[in-house]
């Protein structure tokens, strides 16, 4: 890991990991916010009682930054260096408006199709999934503010740079916006073992958003009954369910297919 002091009037740390991009310290993570980085995420040592930090809580007020109390064993555990009880992730990518993105693409003759992600961490399938976003025409990827993936170093790489390409949409709160969506004219279909619409027989035509949830806890009910309809990728063999990512480019090509 490299170490870099800046002229700056106080020291500034930069710590480049393979799976995030990380900055550390007081003064670090105040100018961050300060000149308005893309940042994914704050952690504040548990237990830390100075004005400086009463001042960060100030300056993040109204914005859309994700902030995380914890104890100083998981800050040592991210970063070897003096952190201050403070650090800071920042994202390799520019987060978009969802609601401005729409409003944007109304004036759009063709039919659009966003892709959203409920609870999917792992950075990744993220990148595999963003790789058949653009190779399959798809305008942005939403992601929840809490309990999502941090975009990082490692899911661009996986991407082959595709993330790059693509907009990235982060939402406060999932739910809230796919419903916007669907009084905007768009239709929610949310993929799901659990379903009884085999993917061949529902319709994917049109403005629509693809909703896609983790492995592990799959797609929160409340989207779930949101949802316009709910499909499964039909499947024979004795294993019942996919790696996200596979089931996403096998999602996406079905709708691209039924476009032709």
């Amino acid at each position: 890991m490299k170490k870099e002091e800046t002229n700056f009037s106080k020291k500034r740390y930069y710590e480049k990991k393979e799976k995030e991009f990380l900055i550390y310290g007081i003064h670090a993570v105040k100018e961050a916010i300060l000149s308005e980085k893309s940042i994914q995420k704050i952690i504040i040592q548990k237990g830390v009682n100075k004005e400086i930090f009463h001042e960060i809580a100030q300056l993040t007020k109204g914005k859309d930054y994700t902030i995380q109390y914890a104890p100083v064993e998981k800050l040592d555990r991210e970063t070897k260096n003096a952190h201050q009880g403070i650090i800071a992730f920042l994202s390799p990518v520019t987060f978009y408006s969802f609601e401005e993105l729409l409003e944007e693409l109304s004036e759009v003759d063709r039919k659009k199709t966003f892709l959203a992600l409920d609870r999917i961490t792992d950075v990744r399938n993220f990148g595999a999934i963003c790789r058949t976003a653009v190779a399959m025409g798809v305008e942005a990827v939403l992601i929840p503010q809490f309990s999502s993936v941090l975009i990082t170093p490692e899911a661009v790489k996986t991407s082959s740079g595709a993330i790059h390409q693509l907009k990235i949409c982060k939402v406060k709160q999932l739910k809230e916006s796919l419903f916007y969506a669907q009084q905007t004219g768009y239709r929610i279909i949310s993929c799901t073992e659990k379903s009884k619409h085999k993917l061949n027989e529902v319709n994917l035509r049109g403005n629509v958003v693809l909703v896609l949830g983790s492995e592990e806890d799959g797609i929160s009910n409340d989207i779930i009954h949101l949802s316009d309809i709910t499909t499964k990728i039909p499947m024979s063999g004795k294993i019942s369910s996919l790696n996200v990512s596979v089931a996403c480019g096998i999602l996406l090509y079905e709708k691209y297919r039924q476009n032709l």
